[in-house]
């Protein structure tokens, strides 16, 4: 089965604007009550600690992506950014024990682990998947998820967020759904 995600041009803001609503959104990732063990149980709040490396950025020139992606051998899911224009990057540290709230992201996320291990789950299968150092993933943006570091060395990303509207952050907490990987 196949799914096609079309995604439209979306204009810039100011970049001081800009950049704080990035960084806003981005440390709205942090989790308040979840652990490494169990992403929605009660614990103490750790969350990732967030370096906007580069602000807004959009393409001047004519620019199109289309990512394929499938999961564990599953069905290929299509995404096709026709502008892939407003971009932010970003540095993301996680300690051991530190996890990410649910949420989700208004285009696809590229990431790349640059250390450790990390473990990432979406609410629509639960599985937990590990992605180490040297790896890389693309999160939809659109699939409600979370993710975590359950080992013992810090872990670092560097994501790219792709559609980022103007003025908003690049994350969207979600609350969390009975049903979601209990």
């Amino acid at each position: 089965m196949q799914t096609t995600t079309q995604t439209g041009r979306r204009r810039t803001a100011g970049a001081a604007t800009l950049a704080l609503a990035a960084s806003a959104g981005l440390a709205a990732l942090g989790t308040s009550g979840a652990s490494a063990d169990d992403p929605g149980a009660s614990a103490p709040a750790m969350g990732p600690e967030v370096t906007v490396l580069a602000g807004r950025a959009d393409f001047p020139d004519d620019i199109e992506v289309k990512i394929k992606r499938s999961l564990d051998g599953g069905p290929t899911e299509v995404l096709n950014l026709k502008d892939p224009g407003d971009i932010i990057v970003a540095r993301v540290d996680l300690a051991p024990g530190a996890a990410f709230q649910w949420h989700t992201h208004p285009g696809p996320v590229v990431v790349s682990v640059a250390q450790g291990q990390l473990t990432y789950q979406q609410s629509t299968d639960c599985v937990e998947r590990l992605y180490g150092t040297s790896e890389a993933f693309v999160d939809p943006g659109t699939i409600v998820h979370t993710a975590w570091n359950g080992g013992d060395t810090d872990v670092v990303l560097y994501a790219t967020f792709y559609d980022v509207p103007a003025g908003e952050g690049p994350t969207r907490n979600e609350p969390v759904q009975d049903g979601w990987c209990d």
